[in-house]
């Protein structure tokens, strides 16, 4: 996949601003989700940060590892949203990992 087309697929799923995203993980809704693999802070909440710093550096300064994290961030999100539950999502676990990856489902307007 070339970076133009990641990029966009990034852009066009990462729906939450930096600092939407910061206030976010912020929460203890958000330090509370996600796979922790032993360690402190989830999987999920270290990408949510790592998706700060790439929403906020130039597009030239971007480099090979950031674009490979764009690549995760699109493909988590695109998994992820498929398992949708039922019903209102608002205050569900489901959602909440979605928010710690940069996408918010009640934003979705498809």
């Amino acid at each position: 996949m070339d970076t133009e087309r990641v990029r966009a697929e990034f852009e066009a799923e990462v729906n939450m601003s930096p600092s939407e995203l910061e206030r976010w993980l912020a929460t203890g809704s958000s330090a509370e989700v996600g796979q922790h693999h032993g360690a402190e802070e989830s999987v999920g909440h270290r990408s949510g940060r790592r998706i700060v710093e790439i929403l906020r550096t130039n597009r030239a300064d971007l480099s090979a590892d950031d674009y490979e994290h764009m690549r995760a961030v699109v493909g988590y999100i695109h998994r992820h949203r498929a398992q949708r539950p039922s019903g209102d999502v608002r205050d569900t676990r489901w959602r909440y990992s979605l928010m710690n990856w940069g996408h918010d489902p009640l934003k979705d307007t498809r």
